[in-house]
């Protein structure tokens, strides 16, 4: 019988591989869930391919997810993955996007990027995204398994566009997961098959850089307020090592609550 990795051994792998695969993290009726919301938000919002070969021409996409159902409320805050997550990162770490992204029949491969290959920064470096996506169909070699080139986070460059590269594909079950620390050279794949293939893209950053998606705009107050403490800190409603992001030397969850300002930032 197969023994389940601890979290430390799913973050030995990503600092040495570059990813990791948690099988089984995801019960099957929270699957259900997320892709009827999934489902009903394609046909709610109209959504149809982009015009692009990066997000895919075949490929549906929504972002903003956590203004968008209660149901993807609980993805951030999954206790089979963020702990692996902060293991990465720290705890610290903050919410940088939360998409789906479903490949339909006939899509080609995407090309083979780096998350963090936008940042100014010289590589290597320390991990600065870490990101995960979560398998609600089965993910094979024929329908768009995610396609990654092993160790490639220590690299000193980014990829370059069409760059031939060899490349391993995530396969994985429904229910499972896969982490990756963002400098990972990696791309959606083909679909071969007649079928759609459904994926989560559950992913975050180190609390002190800009995130990808602006989630104290792109979320409602009025949603945020009844976010549980740990996911309001993980969208920004929070203060990283006690000084970056205040507001007037405040944490800017009393912003969110409005009851009234409790400094907790020190005299310097």
């Amino acid at each position: 019988m197969k023994t389940a990795r601890t979290r430390e051994e799913h973050a030995a792998a990503v600092a040495e591989e570059g990813f990791t695969i948690v099988e089984d993290a995801i019960a099957p009726e929270m699957c259900d869930r997320l892709v009827a919301a999934i489902d009903a938000l394609h046909a709610a919002l109209s959504v149809s391919p982009a015009a692009n070969i990066f997000e895919g021409t075949s490929t549906l996409r929504v972002y903003n997810l956590l203004a968008r159902g209660r149901v993807f409320e609980e993805v951030p805050v999954h206790d089979a993955i963020l702990p692996i997550v902060e293991a990465v990162l720290d705890r610290g770490c903050l919410v940088s996007s939360l998409s789906s992204i479903t490949i339909l029949p006939g899509e080609s491969a995407q090309p083979i990027h780096a998350d963090d290959q936008l940042i100014p920064l010289p590589k290597p470096h320390v991990p600065l995204v870490c990101n995960s996506m979560w398998a609600l169909t089965d993910f094979t070699e024929d329908n768009g398994a995610t396609r990654l080139v092993p160790r490639t986070h220590t690299a000193d460059r980014s990829p370059n566009f069409g760059e031939p590269l060899e490349t391993t594909s995530a396969v994985m079950k429904r229910g499972s997961v896969l982490v990756w620390n963002g400098s990972l050279w990696h791309g959606g794949g083909a679909n071969q098959t007649k079928e759609r293939r459904i994926g989560l893209a559950m992913n975050y950053c180190v609390g002190w850089m800009r995130q990808q998606e602006n989630q104290q705009l792109g979320i409602p107050r009025e949603i945020a307020k009844g976010f549980s403490p740990r996911l309001r800190k993980l969208v920004g409603y929070g203060l990283y090592r006690q000084l970056l992001g205040h507001v007037d030397k405040c944490s800017p969850v009393d912003l969110l609550d409005g009851t009234g300002p409790r400094r907790v930032v020190g005299e310097v």
